[in-house]
C-alpha cells in the first residue's frame, strides 16, 4: 500500500516503518498518537482523504455516502448524506465520541 508523501514528511525511518504496517486510518492515527507525533493539516488531510485508509462508513446505516463536516481540537464531525446521521470521532483513535 502506497502512502501519500504528505503523511511521511518530517517522520523518522522508524515511524515511517510503523505507519506502513497500519491497515487503516484508525491504526495510523493510533500510531501517531502513541509516537507523540503532531499531525499537520496536510498530514490529517492525507489520512482522512482516503489515500491510505478505509472509506468513511456511517455507523447507523453502514452507507458510504458520508463526508467530513468540520473538525476542531482533536475531533472531526461527519454526516451521512443517505440517512442524515451525524457523528463525531476522535482524530487519533477514530472512536465515536458524540452523535446526534
Amino acid at each position: 500500500k502506497i502512502m501519500k508523501e504528505e503523511l511521511l514528511k518530517g517522520l523518522s525511518e522508524e515511524q515511517i516503518a510503523k505507519l506502513k504496517e497500519c491497515k487503516n486510518t484508525e491504526e495510523i492515527l493510533a500510531v501517531a498518537k502513541k509516537e507523540g507525533v503532531e499531525l499537520t493539516e496536510e498530514q490529517l488531510e492525507a489520512v482522512s482523504g482516503g489515500g491510505c485508509g478505509d472509506p468513511l462508513i456511517c455507523p447507523r446505516c453502514h452507507g458510504q455516502n458520508c463526508r467530513n463536516r468540520n473538525g476542531y481540537g482533536g475531533a472531526q464531525w461527519h454526516i451521512c448524506d443517505d440517512c442524515k446521521y451525524e457523528w463525531q470521532t476522535d482524530l487519533y483513535s477514530g472512536e465515536i465520541i458524540d452523535h446526534n
